[in-house]
């Protein structure tokens, strides 16, 4: 209740603060110096509370300050009911809406037309402008019909008329402040939404700025201009032509070669070419032929050698890798210079390292473009008439000189590539070899269950066929000298352990044939032998008590199961005794068998005390772990603190919770660098904060809504204002 009183205090002061200046402003019509004050402050209430400016429309404070620029004598009243005008504007689109008139075009058109308007005048208009045409197709179609687009491509060629900028020289300052609020005019009128006739318009402006990149390469420059010729360019071919017919393209491609050059001293020059690599990449997505153009140049090679940059980050290296995509997508030329400049090696390591699925998709895309070109390559061997026409000759000698070379780097390359592939294609084979090894397994228990049942049932002959048909199996698997121990293990598995103990006498006699057989095909060994084996293992079968439970005794087992598997056990080990098999292990209990399956403490845990028959080796690890867990609980008992299981969750929301959690972005500080950005900006653009994180290197993740807090930030506090 209490915050609830003071959220309304505050409103109503908000809204009697903006009446009062209202009437401030109508009353002090004689004195500029007033009103200017009255409308900065108009502009402080309606950047503090958004819905200030909504309220100011209503009570009609928005059309009297645009009457107010209009008819005003005072330069200065109107410079601020303008920057009043585009603030409340940004602030609300209700606004934007009420503002977005023909007639405000037209008197913003009058105000940049006039001789008499100063250069701070005319940016405020400029201001004024950008923020009715953003995100706004009305804005954009009214722009282009009232003239107003035609004037601002007159200010774009005619604000900077020096190629070599001063801009510690205040007016020439001014000038690139206009200039530049300008260029980013421009660029919300052919996009944002994309607007297919203001790019024809502007696509006149071409030429103009070819020649400010030939003769000015500098970040203040290049970076307005690379902004409004890749949003002039997007997904319009017909423009893209037009730019590359100019001439376009080969100075994009001039400046990337001199700014590559000169990365390796400058950090702001790798980041002001990764800049012209995506206006390059705009150029040629649509029309990747044209990339026989920055062959001449030998783009590739040096968009390798930029990828190499320590201080690039991820979001940059994607836009190289694309923009190698794009170049060898069609281009021969530009795929033989891949190959070239060990281009291959820095796509698969991209590939392997980077955790970014966007730049992995991008190094995928140049790997399937060198793929087709090593298919062409190898396929194309041998198919050149080399003696039929000597001028043919010449001229592909003249070409490429080392032709098996990248001949031999193609096999490599598909080599590679396929090895890839096929290992792809393994790992799915075996990750669906191990479901069916699951599912057979499972198979295979319910069968032995419904032998058990069968035989207890009384079917005698039956079981007594099978088992000397796997008898015979174990013969003839010896007498072929087999050494495959999966195939021993696959009919031990199948055997019937419980036929056999059910007819002891005929398994004796089983036992003393194939121990006979077995020793007059080896090693001539008696079968005393291996009677004596058997008769220890089924003693030390009936020698262990089953252990008593919960303080009740048990009966001893008699599940011929388990008085049999010794038997069944120590016969394979006898079958298997040769040379080459010296050793056999004993798959006496689930844990043994289950060697090979994706196991870890708890599932393995659970798999053992659920098996009723357990081996001597996982017997003493079961009964190791339960005297383990006594302990525990006892210690529980006493200091309660320690779990033996963790705590499960309780609420749905404490799941979703952390699942937000997980997705919150990691906080990164301002560095002195953005802020002096940030500054920057203000002063070029003014608060239109998606233009400033548009224009300056930010790091990546920045948003609009971060830089205005910061911004509100640092203005609150004068010592951490920039000077």
């Amino acid at each position: 209740m209490r915050m609830a009183s003071e959220d309304t205090k505050k409103i109503q002061e908000m809204k009697t603060d903006l009446n009062l200046l209202l009437e401030c402003l109508k009353y002090q019509m004689d004195n500029p110096f007033s009103q200017k004050e009255a409308l900065v402050t108009i502009h402080s209430i309606c950047q503090q509370n958004s819905n200030a400016g909504v309220y100011f429309r209503e009570i009609g404070g928005l059309m009297f300050i645009k009457n107010l620029a209009k008819s005003s004598e005072h330069s200065m009243v109107k410079e601020a009911a303008l920057y009043t005008l585009g603030a409340v504007a940004e602030q609300s689109v209700y606004c934007q809406q009420t503002l977005c008139t023909s007639e405000l075009f037209e008197d913003l058109t009058s105000f940049l037309t006039n001789n008499d308007s100063n250069t701070n005048l005319k940016r405020m208009t400029v201001y004024v402008i950008l923020v009715l045409v953003s995100n706004n197709r009305s804005g954009q179609t009214l722009v282009r019909e009232t003239g107003c687009i035609t004037v601002l491509t007159q200010l774009f060629r005619t604000v900077l008329s020096k190629y070599e900028l001063d801009l510690s020289d205040k007016n020439t300052f001014q000038s690139y402040q206009l200039w530049s609020s300008v260029c980013s005019t421009l660029c919300v009128c052919v996009n944002n939404p994309q607007n297919d006739e203001n790019q024809m318009l502007c696509c006149s402006l071409f030429p103009h700025a070819n020649d400010w990149l030939i003769n000015c390469i500098k970040p203040e420059v290049i970076r307005p201009i690379c902004s409004f010729i890749g949003l002039t360019l997007a997904n319009n071919t017909y423009v893209q032509k037009y730019f590359i017919s100019v001439g376009g393209l080969d100075v994009l491609s001039q400046v990337l070669v001199q700014l590559e050059s000169d990365s390796h001293k400058t950090l702001s020059s790798a980041k002001l070419a990764v800049v012209v690599t995506k206006t390059v990449d705009a150029c040629i997505a649509d029309n990747p032929t044209f990339g026989i153009i920055l062959s001449k140049y030998q783009i590739v090679s040096k968009l390798l050698t930029l990828l190499l940059h320590e201080s690039l980050d991820s979001g940059e290296k994607f836009s190289i890798i694309l923009t190698l995509g794009h170049c060898t997508e069609e281009c021969e030329e530009n795929q033989y210079d891949l190959f070239k400049y060990n281009g291959l090696p820095l796509m698969i390591q991209a590939l392997t390292e980077s955790q970014n699925e966007e730049l992995n998709k991008a190094a995928t895309f140049v790997l399937h473009n060198c793929k087709k070109i090593a298919e062409k390559l190898s396929l194309s061997l041998g198919e050149y008439p080399f003696g039929e026409n000597e001028e043919q000759l010449k001229y592909i000698n003249t070409k490429e000189k080392n032709f098996e070379e990248y001949w031999k780097k193609a096999k490599e390359l598909l080599h590679r590539l396929e090895h890839l592939e096929r290992e792809r294609n393994e790992e799915e084979i075996q990750r669906e070899k191990d479901k069916d090894n699951v599912s057979s397994v499972n198979i295979d228990i319910q069968n032995t269950l419904k032998h058990l049942h069968a035989d207890s049932l009384g079917r005698g002959p039956t079981a007594e066929d099978k088992d000397k048909n796997q008898s015979r199996k174990l013969q003839s698997y010896k007498s072929h000298g087999c050494a495959n121990d999966h195939q021993m293990k696959t009919l031990l598995k199948s055997a019937n352990p419980v036929d056999a103990c059910y007819r002891e006498s005929v398994q004796n006699k089983t036992l003393c044939k194939a121990n006979s057989s077995y020793n007059q095909n080896l090693h001539g060994q008696t079968t005393f032998e291996e009677k004596n084996s058997v008769s220890q293992s089924s003693d030390h079968v009936f020698k262990h008590p089953i252990p008593i439970k919960n303080g009740k005794p048990q009966l001893p087992v008699t599940d011929p199961f388990t008085l049999c598997s010794d038997i069944i056990d120590e016969e394979a080990i006898s079958f298997l005794a040769t040379d080459n098999h010296p050793k056999m292990l004993k798959y006496r209990c689930s844990g043994c068998i289950a060697v090979g399956k994706s196991l870890n403490s708890r599932n393995f845990s659970k798999l053992l005390h659920s098996c009723p028959y357990q081996c001597d080796r996982h017997k003493v690890i079961v009964e190791a772990e339960d005297r383990y867990k006594n302990e525990l609980r006892k210690s529980l008992l006493c200091n309660k603190k320690i779990l033996l299981t963790p705590r499960r969750r309780q609420l749905s929301s404490e799941s979703a919770t952390s699942e937000r959690i997980k997705k919150r972005r990691i906080r990164k500080n301002f560095t002195e660098e953005e802020i002096n950005y940030l500054f920057n900006g203000v002063k070029k653009m003014g608060n239109h904060w998606n233009l400033i994180l548009w224009s300056f290197p930010f790091q990546q993740g920045r948003k609009a809504v971060d830089l205005a807090h910061k911004y509100h930030k640092l203005t609150k506090h004068p010592k951490c204002v920039a000077p």
